[in-house]
């Protein structure tokens, strides 16, 4: 690891300024990803900024919506008796992301910015246009499994890998932040960028700014919500494909939907075109499946990830059946 500074200050603005100030410095909160990432030289900061202490660790519900500070823990957040009750499917996807030591130690706002698993983003000596612009994307022509089949350019194939991003996406939560500019209320839709050409940009985050807290609201059918992730193996592992899902049906017809899916592209990926296929339709496995059909007729495999294509599609239609108390 190369040698860095490391600083505490008072209060957010104070992180701001000093980040704002030096291109090179980072935040550090739970630390359980970018440490990581210090350790095999893909992150080079020379300054540490803790802001671990100076953004909330409560969940509050307010009369609209939940707020979750960017300090709560991931185990605080999966067992929140609130999120259990309006938000399963938060609940679920925390839990089936990392160990339990990872989770007591991670932070809400940390984890909604950690970086690609793609194995040659994390190997120094593999060229790779997310770590360093304009070397090429090794994966393109290497392994492909863990890699995107929605959304992906030519720069860059990874797939974003927070499973508790999938669900705050379908859940339409809204970020906080405190920046150099001042104040952003940023859907958590808008917060991850396609790779594009520009595949180094994970976020719309400007240098310095800083999660402080995620809003969710209260939607009523989210209860009735649920998470779902294939993976290589039952613990420990990236989502293959995942999927979040809450619907609400009565007398058997789809009133409304929020769908996501994790796994298959660069962002948490909201399945925007399936939701409007079935708003209005008949709750059945049949409708389902064309939902999935609308959503995936875009995706682009490779060779190595073909199969995410029918996966997606068979594990969209099971989440939804389950919901809707229907047959698959």
């Amino acid at each position: 690891m190369r040698p860095f500074r490391y600083q505490r200050v008072p209060d957010v603005s104070s992180a701001v300024s000093t980040l704002a100030a030096d291109p090179e410095a980072a935040y550090l909160a739970g630390g359980t990803n970018l440490v990581d990432l210090m350790k095999l030289e893909v992150a080079v900061p020379d300054l540490l900024v803790d802001v671990r202490g100076l953004t909330s660790d409560r969940i509050v519900q307010h009369p609209d919506f939940v707020r979750i500070g960017a300090a709560a823990t991931n185990s605080a957040l999966a067992a929140d008796e609130v999120v259990r009750q309006r938000f399963p499917v938060l609940s679920q996807a925390v839990l089936a992301g990392a160990s339990g030591q990872l989770r007591n130690l991670a932070t809400t706002g940390g984890n909604l910015l950690q970086r690609t698993r793609c194995v040659y983003f994390q190997d120094i000596n593999t060229p790779c246009n997310k770590r360093e612009p304009g070397t090429g994307c090794s994966a393109r022509e290497g392994f492909q499994r863990e890699h995107a089949v929605l959304g992906a350019s030519e720069a860059c194939i990874a797939t974003h890998p927070s499973d508790m991003a999938v669900a705050l996406a379908a859940l339409d939560a809204v970020v906080n932040t405190e920046g150099p500019a001042g104040s952003r209320a940023i859907p958590l839709v808008d917060l991850h960028r396609l790779p594009g050409d520009e595949p180094q940009r994970d976020t719309v985050l400007e240098h310095g700014e800083l999660i402080t807290s995620v809003d969710v609201p209260l939607l009523d059918f989210a209860t009735n919500s649920r998470y779902r992730k294939a993976r290589d193996r039952a613990s420990f592992a990236f989502a293959l494909v995942s999927v979040a899902a809450a619907v609400d049906v009565a007398d058997g017809v789809v009133r409304d939907v929020r769908l996501a899916l994790g796994g298959v592209a660069h962002k948490p990926w909201r399945a925007s075109d399936a939701e409007a296929a079935l708003r209005g339709a008949e709750a059945s496995a049949e409708a389902f499946r064309r939902a999935a059909d609308a959503e995936l007729a875009g995706a682009r495999p490779l060779p190595g990830n073909e199969f995410k294509v029918p996966l997606a599609r068979n594990m969209i239609v099971g989440v939804l059946s389950e919901l809707a108390g229907v047959p698959r």
